[in-house]
């Protein structure tokens, strides 16, 4: 028979074992607590970015609100706040000097730009080709560029990515805005209005297909298309010998707007015409983690996105990579490494 212990011995040894049981809990409480806390960890950083998306009827709005609510599907804890803009010079120039942190642009309006910045931009990827769009009545004795001298032509918003391209057309067509025809800033928020309304004879945009504003204009106006294709060459001499990010690089090429674009056109028959490529763009100094993860989510989202944006549907690995004369971003980097076919 073991011996006794007097009462009061065994009173400290049972309060000893007590405060051992309550320490071995408390370490392991703060280890769970630890664990549980890098578990929730997303592995990147929270809270809200800013993504400038254009003009509110054009496919960069469009595709920045189906971008933004991927986001909020895939990204626990990051709001993608969408910023209307004029267009993607705009839209880099807000990138660039930090009020936003993602914007769309074109290649061309991407080597044209020369603000402040432009050594901090970045690329995520080519998402779809903007298709250079000028809109004119159906009846309309216009069928080439030359044939606007002496209109009323809508030309883009200041500072637009519009403006751009229409300026490069017009000169390769021997025309100045201004000298030549009357120059209108309407951009694709009021050009369809005002080209129904009798105040324009045409106008001119650049943007995915379909375009929004181009559809109901077409529900409401018999309106047709004017063949561009042509001048695929000669816009590209320009953009080499005016933009130093033009460099060896192609920026336009020939392409063409199925009749499915806009079926209420007329007639309703495919149109050749100008492609450029529409880049995401970031800066250096964006968080690596989360430029990866919006990769990501920019690639996941592809066939969702590419429902309403039917350009999008054509955003690939294999050929989301080729952002020039943009450098892709390392987060964007890591992102197709991980999953290099």
């Amino acid at each position: 028979m073991p011996p006794t212990l007097p009462p009061r011995l065994r009173r400290l040894l049972g309060l000893r074992r007590v405060r051992i049981a309550a320490a071995f809990l408390l370490v392991a409480a703060t280890a769970l607590g630890g664990w549980l806390g890098a578990s929730a960890d997303p592995g990147y950083p929270t809270g809200t970015f800013r993504m400038a998306s254009g003009a509110p009827s054009g496919v960069y709005a469009l595709y920045g609100s189906l971008l933004q609510a991927a986001v909020d599907k895939e990204l626990p804890g990051v709001r993608l706040h969408l910023d209307p803009s004029v267009g993607g010079p705009d839209n880099l120039a807000r990138v660039a000097d930090g009020r936003d942190d993602f914007g769309i642009a074109t290649a061309d309006a991407v080597a044209h730009f020369d603000g402040p910045g432009k050594d901090g931009l970045r690329a995520v990827a080519e998402l779809y080709d903007d298709y250079v769009q000028l809109v004119v009545p159906s009846d309309s004795p216009v069928h080439t560029v030359a044939d606007l001298k002496g209109l009323r032509v809508g030309t883009g918003q200041h500072g637009s990515g519009v403006e751009l391209i229409a300026d490069r057309v017009l000169a390769i067509a021997g025309l100045k805005a201004g000298r030549d025809l009357q120059e209108f800033p309407d951009g694709i928020a009021d050009a369809p209005a005002a080209l129904e309304a009798h105040r324009i004879d045409a106008f001119f945009w650049s943007g995915g297909l379909p375009t929004e504003g181009v559809i109901d204009l077409t529900k409401h106006a018999q309106v047709r298309l004017v063949p561009l294709g042509g001048l695929a060459t000669a816009m590209d001499q320009v953009a080499q010998r005016t933009d130093v990010g033009a460099r060896n690089t192609q920026i336009y090429r020939t392409s063409t707007v199925p009749a499915w674009a806009y079926p209420d056109s007329y007639p309703d028959t495919s149109v050749s015409t100008l492609a450029v490529a529409n880049l995401l763009v970031t800066r250096a100094n964006v968080p690596t983690s989360l430029v990866e993860r919006m990769t990501s989510v920019v690639m996941n989202s592809r066939d969702a996105i590419g429902e309403r944006v039917h350009s999008a549907q054509l955003v690939d690995v294999r050929s989301a990579i080729y952002t020039s004369p943009l450098p892709l971003a390392e987060g964007a980097r890591r992102y197709y490494v991980s999953v290099k076919p």
